[in-house]
């Protein structure tokens, strides 16, 4: 339920900055706003301390981002989420206007977990392929994952690839079950 009223007020940021032609700096200015929250336990407190009144919780939060120097619509914007009681959701709305951004401008984030770190080069030949079957651009989140014994696994979007070493086991156990 939350992931679908952040994707909400995300969707209406997004149809605003697209708008104005300022998406790139709405993303930068949400993330500097999020990376404000998480480095101060008050503010935490601020967007998650469900006893106080919404009303007063947006004055306050609009203080906080008046002195940060935040932009006008971004302040708004975080008005009407403070007054809906919904400012506990920052860091799900920041990710899904990311996310938003991204399929916006025709990139797609690929989650790879490899067994080791990879070169630059296979970074890069990983990358180019991924772009070229998806047709858009790839962004990618590399992670280590030891389990994986060799090889790796891509995901994109609800699609995994599965090219490592224990996936390559598991089908062979499967086949030689089956059979």
């Amino acid at each position: 339920m939350s992931t679908l009223v952040s994707y909400r007020y995300a969707k209406a940021l997004l149809e605003i900055g697209t708008e104005r032609g300022n998406l790139d700096a709405l993303r930068q200015e949400l993330q500097s706003v999020e990376a404000l929250v998480r480095a101060h336990a008050d503010l935490q407190r601020l967007t998650a301390y469900p006893l106080l009144a919404p009303a007063k919780r947006a004055e306050a939060f609009d203080a906080v981002l008046e002195k940060a120097g935040t932009s006008d619509v971004v302040r708004k914007f975080f008005k009407v989420v403070a007054h809906a009681a919904r400012l506990y959701l920052i860091h799900q709305i920041v990710e899904a206007f990311a996310e938003l951004v991204d399929r916006h401008n025709g990139v797609i984030v690929a989650k790879v977990a490899t067994a080791r770190p990879l070169s630059e080069n296979q970074t890069a030949t990983l990358s180019a392929t991924l772009s070229r079957r998806t047709g858009k651009t790839v962004r990618m989140r590399v992670q280590q994952d030891p389990a994986l014994l060799g090889g790796l696994k891509v995901q994109l979007g609800s699609t995994v690839y599965d090219a490592s070493l224990q996936g390559r086991l598991s089908l062979l156990k499967s086949q030689l079950l089956s059979a």
